[in-house]
């Protein structure tokens, strides 16, 4: 219901343009292998782009004094924020603790995306990035009354 039209953010639709664009061969550096790269903006454009495949809008959070959080989603007229963690520091994250610390918000769970394994601290699932295939958005049925096929007991 506070949904902004003048603060938006831009992500790339193909991920691999978006490295492309990239300045100093971060295209090779991801071939190779190199670890000393700054994988997240990559890691959220990702997130961005699977998000928007499964029929999520995308939305975000920021405020001066509780921070930014990457995605917030809308599941069962609830909002889940969604962080996207690319280094090792993963559980370090100020405005999602922020966020979830303040009452006013009634936020229950938030994910952090991020490169562990899969395991839940509190309110919070920390999942590894591959898993956000599973964050599905669940379709309303389009009628609440059942018609029963009864054509096969006569």
């Amino acid at each position: 219901m506070s949904e902004k039209r003048n603060l938006f953010k831009f992500f790339q639709n193909d991920v691999g343009l978006l490295c492309s664009q990239y300045a100093d061969g971060v295209q090779l550096k991801l071939v190779q292998g190199q670890t000393n790269i700054n994988y997240g903006a990559i890691y959220e454009n990702v997130v961005a782009q699977e998000l928007h495949a499964h029929g999520w809008d995308l939305y975000y959070f920021t405020n001066k004094k509780q921070g930014e959080l990457d995605f917030l989603l809308e599941r069962d007229d609830k909002i889940v924020p969604v962080e996207v963690k690319s280094g090792k520091d993963y559980e370090r994250h100020n405005a999602l603790t922020n966020v979830m610390n303040n009452t006013e918000y009634g936020i229950e769970n938030a994910i952090v995306l991020c490169n562990d394994n899969l395991r839940v601290v509190g309110k919070v699932m920390y999942a590894p990035v591959y898993m956000l295939m599973f964050i599905q958005k669940q379709s309303k049925p389009t009628s609440l009354i059942y018609s029963p096929d009864l054509t096969k007991l006569v």
